[in-house]
């Protein structure tokens, strides 16, 4: 039988409530039948608990695709609070099924999407594998050869998907309920809120076109860095086509020498962080299942559905006030962030409070030393920035933060979470430099692709 994405508000949001309350339960009974048992059933109960938790989550989230989904694909790039710290590989692992082992839709569903949107497909295509090569929160990708040769990716939404996250965005409590159950420590509503509403932008695959084709012809020639074109003349609001690109998933990236993690590291940080200061624009959607290591030895980058244009009086702010931090001027961030509205200078919150702030959240850009990113670093950070009950920084919880800083703060936290997937080591301060301060590079990486934009010059 054919299977279908739930798209009613009441089925999603029950399924979700459901999750949560079932994740709650098995918390609860795997603490209470671990008393008395020796060591070795508690680790036999904590791996069969995890195993269990992560297959459900897989299975529910991943049938629901949309919000849902997406949810689900975030939570498996961080240290997880849910399980036993001796599980919690076991668990992102099972969890990362969503990113790159998702539930599939029936291809003769998917077919007749394609069809839909841009024609037969033997009118397009010589080749189509019908086995997809990728199952992402919204759509499917497909390998397939065009009538000219190229090889392409296809990809396809999920029949029913805009009304299943028409339903998501209006489900938002179940959602905090669910995000509460899996991790506590990160239960702000307002990132959820966040999630949800900008998924809107994924759906439109003309608009995400348009921005890739932009994107790879800026990277077009790049010594380091590769974006595939999109094919403009069969894409559709449903059908994105792109140059393929043959390389190694992120997974194994994990297991190559510290040295090679470390130059794919830099890249990844120059492609999502550094690009908003230098370009007032980034990718809002970065996670360990758009980056690739592509044949010739370039860091591919792929989906630009939630890609992000900033003012550049809001980007100055950024950088104004990362500086501050960096030079450990209190009272100047202070009274940017006051000035902005990000603090009421009634609320009691310090200077110092707002100091050590972002040097929790955003401390790797700003110490001049070599630092080792790990999943529990990145998670800690995440952490320290969005929860609304933690005792350090309580009054920080209640200041406002301005939507248009929103999803710079999303892609600087997820990148963090990116980067400890990979635990790579690096001086990151020393890259920020180049956009801090507009110094030249300092590492070889830096110089190299300076070398490039002057010769474009």
């Amino acid at each position: 039988m054919a299977r279908r994405v739930p798209t009613g508000r009441v089925v999603r949001g029950g399924r979700l409530g459901r999750l949560a309350a079932e994740q709650a339960v098995r918390g609860l009974g795997t603490r209470l039948s671990m008393i008395g048992r020796t060591d070795e059933a508690r680790r036999v109960l904590a791996e069969r608990s995890t195993l269990q938790a992560a297959q459900q989550l897989v299975t529910v989230l991943g049938g629901m695709k949309g919000a849902a989904m997406k949810l689900g694909q975030m939570l498996s790039v961080l240290d997880l609070d849910l399980v036993p710290e001796s599980h919690r590989e076991l668990f992102r692992v099972k969890l990362g099924e969503l990113r790159d082992r998702a539930p599939s839709v029936p291809f003769t569903e998917m077919r007749r999407t394609i069809e839909d949107e841009i024609g037969p497909l033997a009118r397009i295509f010589a080749d189509f594998d019908e086995n997809p090569i990728a199952a992402a929160s919204i759509g499917q990708v497909y390998r397939a050869k065009l009538r000219d040769g190229r090889m392409v990716a296809v990809k396809v939404q999920y029949p029913g998907v805009a009304e299943a996250i028409a339903a998501d965005m209006r489900n938002l409590e179940f959602f905090s309920s669910l995000w509460k159950s899996v991790l506590p420590s990160a239960a702000d509503a307002g990132v959820l809120d966040e999630i949800a509403r900008n998924l809107d932008s994924e759906l439109d695959y003309l608009r995400e076109a348009r921005t890739q084709h932009l994107i790879a012809a800026r990277y077009r020639g790049h010594p380091f860095i590769t974006v595939p074109d999109s094919i403009g003349e069969y894409c559709a609001p449903r059908v994105l086509v792109t140059e393929l690109v043959e390389g190694r998933p992120f997974e194994q990236l994990r297991e190559l020498p510290d040295a090679d993690r470390a130059h794919i590291g830099e890249l990844v940080y120059r492609f999502y962080v550094s690009s908003l200061f230098f370009d007032n624009e980034f990718c809002g959607d970065p996670h360990p299942g758009n980056i690739l290591l592509a044949a010739d030895g370039r860091v591919a980058f792929v989906d630009f559905g939630l890609y992000k244009y900033m003012d550049p009086a809001h980007v100055d702010l950024e950088r104004a006030c990362l500086r501050a931090a960096g030079e450990y001027r209190a009272e100047d961030l202070y009274e940017s962030w006051v000035g902005r509205g990000i603090v009421d200078p009634g609320s009691g919150v310090s200077p110092r409070e707002c100091l050590e702030y972002v040097w929790s959240a955003a401390g790797w850009h700003l110490l001049d030393e070599e630092i080792t990113i790990t999943p529990a670093l990145a998670t800690g950070a995440l952490v320290l920035a969005v929860d609304p009950r933690a005792a350090q920084f309580r009054g920080m919880r209640s200041q406002y933060l301005p939507p248009e800083h929103v999803f710079s703060r999303r892609a600087d936290l997820f990148t963090l979470a990116a980067l400890g997937q990979l635990e790579v080591t690096g001086n990151w301060h020393r890259i920020a430099r180049e956009w801090l301060y507009q110094e030249p590079p300092a590492t070889e990486i830096g110089r190299e692709i300076s070398r490039w934009q002057c010769s474009l010059r």
